[in-house]
């Protein structure tokens, strides 16, 4: 990615053309009904495996594993990553970052085009580890987000930690390796034993996961050139993402994950934003580091109680001014709109609950659908744009008000 508004512009026509050709010939509906019996095929196949994994269950192991889903689970990612920024390794936290919204766009797309039923339950034994999987736990499937999450996150961490390194040492890269394998394999195992997914999930989300990085680990030296030195960044990437909402897959019943993808969308374009405006000052190579002399550990964790608070507090005023704002300009263009959770005024009523079921299966993703039939559109979600803008300013905070406090009281 060079950067050039000639390249920038044929990415942007090429997504509109993919959202156009993909909706008029239904690929979505094609793919799925030729990829979806053989899934659910191994689905129904995989139950006896994994009755005789749980057989072994105790509560060590149902702690143990419960907690390594928690490390890469979204509370983790939303605590870890402002912590990165803040240690002074911007290189890394802004790549892990862009790494884990583009894991999550391509893991919550395959899972709402491949959808399959899960094991019943009982006779399968699910163990839910974080709230989020409590309230959705039937909508895991192929392929496994933590499974791919964990390999590109684990891999790419490995890679800048060697890549780091002054000099070259093969046992330490042989332990690094060995190390990510273990906690891929762990996670992986993890999974299975909890009940969340079955075999043909994890195999999928291992080999997605290593394509991913090997992609990845490709292009990653010239997107952050791109981020850091580059003009039309901003412009560029807010139209990238939000093409990206209109190119989300149509699920065949309406699940979380479009909203997971909107959050991290608008977290990557808060962060892109925020660091091309405040790279030089914040985020450059040579930015103090902790455990060094400019920043020892007193110091990172007095920003650490500074910055908290501070990013929490935008993120409530972001989604306050975006349901005040959306609302007021969505009524002045004379837009309808509906909110299903933000907003209770609103709220739709029970008596249009059956004529809205069609609706609301397109608010997860039938975007393009929406703007060909928009004169005819009773109302629009707007939940959508308020989460959206709500992450968008909870990550611009944590790259670039946040670290102009702690200049501003020298920390």
């Amino acid at each position: 990615m060079e950067g050039s508004g000639t390249c920038q512009g044929l990415i942007l026509v090429s997504i509109v053309t993919w959202i156009c050709v993909s909706s008029y010939l239904k690929l979505t509906h094609k793919f799925r009904s030729l990829v979806q019996p053989w899934v659910s095929r191994q689905v129904v196949g995989d139950v006896p495996l994994i009755l005789n994994i749980q057989k072994h269950q105790n509560r060590v192991f149902d702690a143990f594993f419960s907690c390594l889903s928690c490390v890469v689970s979204v509370p983790f990612y939303t605590a870890f990553l402002p912590l990165l920024f803040w240690s002074g390794h911007g290189r890394l936290a802004r790549q892990m970052t862009l790494l884990i919204a583009f894991c999550d766009y391509l893991g919550n797309c395959i899972k709402d085009v491949v959808s399959a039923p899960r094991p019943s339950c009982p006779p399968v034994r699910r163990i839910t580890a974080t709230k989020d999987e409590e309230d959705n736990a039937m909508e895991y499937g192929l392929p496994s987000s933590h499974t791919l999450n964990t390999v590109c996150l684990s891999g790419y961490l490995l890679h800048y930690v060697l890549s780091s390194l002054e000099h070259e040492n093969a046992s330490v890269q042989y332990y690094g390796f060995a190390l990510a394998c273990l906690l891929v394999a762990l996670i992986a195992f993890g999974r299975i034993y909890l009940g969340m997914h079955s075999v043909v999930d994890i195999i999928a989300g291992l080999a997605i996961g290593v394509l991913i990085l090997g992609l990845w680990l490709t292009v990653d030296e010239e997107l952050d050139h791109f981020i850091t030195s580059k003009q039309n960044v901003s412009s560029f990437w807010t139209a990238l993402s939000f093409l990206l909402l209109f190119a989300y897959p149509i699920p065949e019943h309406p699940t979380p994950s479009y909203e997971y993808h909107t959050a991290f969308t608008g977290v990557a374009l808060g962060i892109v934003t925020g660091v091309q405006q405040t790279y030089s000052q914040y985020h450059h190579e040579g930015a103090p580091q902790i455990f060094s002399p400019e920043l020892p550990v007193s110091a990172y964790l007095g920003r650490v109680m500074v910055g908290i608070p501070t990013i929490l507090l935008v993120k409530f005023c972001s989604k306050s001014l975006a349901k005040w704002i959306l609302p007021t300009v969505s009524n002045a263009l004379g837009i309808p709109i509906r909110s299903s959770t933000y907003v209770p005024k609103l709220k739709l009523d029970n008596g249009y609950a059956d004529a809205k079921k069609t609706d609301e299966a397109k608010n997860s993703a039938g975007y393009l659908q929406k703007l060909r039939e928009f004169l005819s559109q009773e109302s629009f979600d707007i939940d959508t744009g308020i989460r959206f803008l709500q992450y968008a300013g909870l990550a611009w905070s944590v790259v670039d008000l946040v670290p102009s406090l702690f200049s501003y009281i020298n920390l």
